[in-house]
């Protein structure tokens, strides 16, 4: 998908993102949010978010860059980008909700849900 160039009022732009977060916001459950982002989203986009997520995550549990990228197939690119913005507040919030409850067998199982692997 393209991105426009021709820039967007400040207040409208503004007004849009905020309509976003709430969105986001009043979603109920998963459910909810994978029929949401589902049709939101391309499946390349979606899969492009939870591939940065899963690298954010394990490269907080110090997995290796060859560990990382032989799994989740993505490149040392993405994995650097990725490694230089995890200090960032956001990135820092997102890490906390995902170590909150044990998230490592949680993810697994979801990782595997995305890409149709079958449970042992």
């Amino acid at each position: 998908m393209q991105v426009s160039k021709r820039k967007l009022n400040g207040v409208l732009e503004k007004q849009l993102f905020s309509t976003f977060y709430q969105l986001i916001l009043d979603l109920k459950n998963k459910e909810e949010a994978e029929v949401v982002f589902g049709d939101l989203f391309s499946q390349t986009e979606l899969l492009s978010v939870i591939k940065r997520l899963s690298v954010a995550y394990w490269l907080s549990k110090n997995r290796s860059y060859e560990n990382i990228k032989n799994n989740l197939n993505v490149s040392s690119a993405t994995i650097a980008d990725v490694q230089t913005s995890i200090k960032s507040k956001g990135w820092k919030l997102m890490l906390e909700k995902l170590s909150a409850d044990e998230w490592a067998t949680v993810w697994e199982r979801k990782i595997k849900g995305v890409f149709k692997i079958p449970h042992p």
